[in-house]
């Protein structure tokens, strides 16, 4: 083993220990055998020579060079060089070694889009967008899900450490592999679509942490309803709200977007044409129908379209600070320009997203 992956370990647990106790993560667990197994080399112990369309090589310090195939081309600096700042190397569930190569490389530089967006991160619609549109995974991930719970029962009967257990908890992780991909395309997909297409995003502020944490409770105490919640926390995982969230978010840094987190009370129960907040307006999970004016919806769409509207209300704290993102018509304001106080910006189903217009900016690569 080099010295550079070993060292590597340590620079990751002293960072592990510095979010913790600057209350961005909690207290670091040692790492299991076999779970998110990788290591990491920095740029000057690596190079990279490509073969053909398909394939190239890497070198590795203590291994040599080993074949991998290329999903996108190495992107190279002003100057034609291709500068590299560190290779990590990982184990995937599937049992497939995966390569991520980190560059330093020149950013373009583009104008921000001029419209804005709500997202509303669900369950049965994963991902629904102000502007009607719904985003769902595909319908193989809820099968092979299906298929890996009865494979998991099936190795529970099976000996720990017998060739046939090994056989199938290799063929289970093969499984999650492809769950865990289709995840990550879908979230990559949609966060794309969303730094490139708007300039400004508004989401629920989520404790996904605490949503999905387990009911059973304590002997003393039993919790209730322990089945039911352990099927809705596998649905709120199966989906990747969070990493929606992570990936979206360094997106937006890097086109100048912004991201706006509201609250998330009541978004699913208010109706987003007169504001009236009723339980009773919500009749099931996919019709909205308002007691009150009698609008009716989707559900998820009146959701996004609220955490719109709250977005924009949100923004006169930053008029109080001199610093507003939007003004009274949801247009947004130079550096420079004062703010105009005069109404609520608010969106309306019928006409859609209002458009906001940002400055230009560049990012990260």
């Amino acid at each position: 083993m080099s010295q550079t992956a070993q060292n590597q370990a340590l620079i990751d647990l002293d960072r592990a220990f510095t979010n913790f106790f600057e209350g961005r993560a909690r207290f670091p667990t040692p790492r299991k055998k076999g779970v998110h197994d990788a290591f990491r080399h920095v740029g000057r112990e690596v190079a990279v020579r490509h073969l053909n369309g398909k394939w190239s090589e890497v070198r590795i310090p203590k291994i040599g060079w080993v074949r991998y195939r290329d999903t996108r081309p190495l992107r190279e600096r002003a100057d034609g060089a291709v500068e590299i700042r560190s290779a990590t190397v990982r184990l995937g569930p599937d049992g497939a070694w995966q390569v991520s190569i980190a560059l330093r490389c020149e950013v373009d530089t583009r104008p921000v889009p001029a419209r804005a967006v709500g997202v509303d991160r669900g369950v049965a619609i994963p991902f629904a967008l102000s502007d009607g549109s719904v985003w769902h995974l595909p319908e193989k991930v809820a099968h092979r899900e299906r298929l890996i719970s009865r494979l998991q029962r099936k190795l529970a009967r099976r000996t720990r450490g017998s060739q046939r257990y090994r056989l199938l908890r290799s063929r289970i992780g093969q499984l999650r592999g492809q769950n865990a991909r289709a995840r990550k395309h879908l979230a990559h997909v949609l966060t794309t679509h969303l730094a490139r297409t708007f300039g400004l995003v508004a989401i629920e502020e989520l404790r996904i942490l605490n949503m999905t944490r387990s009911a059973a409770g304590t002997v003393e105490e039993p919790g209730r309803n322990v089945a039911a919640k352990s099927g809705l926390n596998r649905a709120i995982l199966n989906v990747g709200w969070y990493q929606f969230e992570l990936l979206l978010s360094y997106k937006l840094e890097e086109t100048g977007g912004v991201l706006m987190k509201v609250p998330a009370r009541n978004t699913s129960r208010e109706c987003a044409g007169c504001g009236h907040v009723d339980e009773g307006s919500r009749k099931n999970q996919a019709t909205f129908v308002c007691t009150a004016c009698g609008h009716a919806a989707n559900a998820d769409h009146n959701a996004a379209i609220n955490i719109l509207n709250r977005a924009l209300r949100g923004d006169k704290a930053r008029q109080r600070r001199n610093t507003p993102l939007l003004d009274g018509e949801g247009n947004a304001l130079a550096p420079d320009e004062p703010s105009t106080p005069s109404g609520t910006a608010g969106v309306n189903p019928p006409n859609g997203p209002p458009e906001i217009h940002l400055s230009s900016g560049g990012g990260r690569c």
